[in-house]
């Protein structure tokens, strides 16, 4: 018999401010402020208060600094949790880091594995090592960013993961590969899978065009197909549905064994 609660989650796809935290964690806040029901975690989009930047050396912030302070009071004041990525700076190197916050004022973090060297992000931010499992209401989740999203291995539900999320800012012209791989992830792993993206121009005029998701275990959409607007949806995810699904057909117990070196 199943014993974890369904989670909701609602997904926040926005038009950022380039390069102003304090315009971004205003218009986080007063979305947050006008959702419809409670929920059991918030995600933001990768970079939220800066968009996709390079300019990290303007934009960084402590580890415990503005933005990490505010989601702390935004979990503690809607009783949820709150994820997303900003920019970090610690012993003199910066990190695309997401920050999974509870709303105790606990704070986990992930710093962004694989840096998108297209646009220059290993030459300015330093990649992390580890991958981040939380558990929030009894279910497990790997959250991940943006690039993450083309290297499967790195994703592969060896941990038994309920919930692989992914935060991100992915461009227009290579929006298809964000829709299939997205759906990919969750059939592959047995696992609900949600990316986040933002929409919008961003300051070097690269366009974004959302296509935030929320794919079952057996890669259904069961968000909005309203992609490419505004979004601050609120979905719940089905405990039951995807035990039934994983006890029926049993993938994951037919998995590969590896070692993974980073």
């Amino acid at each position: 018999m199943n014993k974890k609660p369904n989670l909701t989650l609602a997904i926040l796809q926005q038009d950022l401010v380039w390069e102003n935290p304090q315009a971004n964690r205003m218009l986080f806040e007063n979305i947050l402020s006008e959702l419809t029901k409670p929920c059991d975690l918030v995600v933001l989009p990768e970079m939220f208060t800066t968009g996709f930047s390079m300019n990290a050396a303007d934009l960084w912030e402590e580890p415990d600094g503005p933005t990490t302070q505010w989601m702390k009071q935004m979990a503690a004041t809607h009783n949820t949790a709150i994820t997303g990525s900003i920019i970090i700076k610690e012993n003199n190197k910066f990190y695309n880091r997401l920050l999974f916050v509870y709303n105790d004022g606990e704070v986990r973090t992930y710093d962004k594995r694989h840096c998108f060297t297209l646009a220059g992000e290993h030459e300015v931010y330093t990649p992390g090592t580890d991958r981040l499992q939380v558990e929030l209401k009894g279910w497990q989740i790997c959250p991940l960013i943006c690039y993450d999203l083309r290297f499967p291995v790195w994703a592969r539900n060896t941990s038994d993961y309920d919930l692989l999320l992914y935060v991100a800012n992915w461009p227009k012209t290579r929006i298809k590969a964000w829709d299939t791989l997205l759906q990919a992830r969750a059939i592959e792993n047995m696992s609900y899978c949600v990316g986040v993206n933002r929409i919008g121009e961003d300051g070097n005029g690269y366009p974004y065009v959302g296509h935030s998701a929320v794919y079952d275990p057996l890669g259904e959409l069961i968000s909005t197909t309203d992609f490419e607007s505004t979004i601050s949806q609120i979905v719940e995810l089905d405990a039951a549905y995807q035990e039934k699904v994983r006890d029926k057909l049993r993938f994951l117990d037919d998995r590969d064994s590896f070692n993974l070196e980073v």
